[in-house]
């Protein structure tokens, strides 16, 4: 199987929302892109990182039978740049306005992202809370902007959102490669591996609604 190159050429219908669609309609520079998107802007909260990261690792295993072949140091490249550009980006963005422009979405996931960003900073401080937050879907995305409208120092920011970054991404793609490289065939099973990814990345959003909601149930009894 050839290899696709950094840009492959897209199809009439691509599926944003899927790791597969993305890769096999923009290859590598599609990484680059969601992760931007969903580290750097507000609107990019719903796009599947976790599960395209580790998806470019699966599939830049050589030999394999999925439905693109990617090259490794390119997918490597692209993560690690367009987490890092996007998470820096929707710093400054925070420092221009991200309370107000928060503020104006109607998404109740967003907001209480926001919700979960702030208590983070909060409880863990400036370093643990920044990279931690990388591995927490949507409270990645907003963290950022967050940041920088709660004033994090620039410069302790873009530390921390660097050893962040790199963890997080070169962690999933190299688990993916991993997994590939052992593991014969086991692109035959990329729809059941990423379901997998998406259900784990989702769990700490789902064990944070669960603590939520005790709480709100704990406060109204002592009412």
């Amino acid at each position: 199987m050839t290899a696709v190159p950094l840009l492959a050429s897209a199809p009439q219908a691509v599926n944003v929302l899927d790791a597969g669609s993305l890769l096999s309609a923009f290859g590598a520079l599609g990484v680059a892109v969601v992760l931007f998107a969903e580290t750097g802007l507000l609107v990019g909260f719903l796009l599947p990182g976790d599960s395209l990261l580790f998806t470019a690792g699966l599939l830049s295993v050589p030999g394999g039978n999925g439905p693109v072949s990617l090259s490794l140091p390119q997918v490597l490249v692209c993560s690690v740049a367009g987490a890092l550009i996007g998470a820096q980006v929707g710093y400054w963005i925070g420092r221009r306005g991200g309370r107000a422009l928060l503020a104006r979405s109607k998404s109740r996931k967003l907001h209480e992202g926001a919700a979960r960003a702030e208590e983070l900073l909060a409880k863990y401080g400036h370093a643990k809370a920044i990279v931690l937050a990388r591995f927490v879907p949507i409270v990645r995305t907003v963290l950022n902007p967050l940041a920088g409208a709660l004033g994090v120092p620039a410069r302790v920011f873009a530390l921390w959102q660097v050893v962040g970054g790199l963890v997080w991404t070169c962690a999933l793609v190299l688990g993916g490669y991993a997994l590939g490289s052992s593991v014969p065939n086991v692109d035959r099973y990329l729809l059941p591996l990423v379901a997998l990814v998406v259900a784990v990345s989702l769990t700490p959003v789902a064990l944070e609604v669960l603590r939520a909601r005790r709480a709100r149930a704990a406060t109204e009894e002592s009412r």
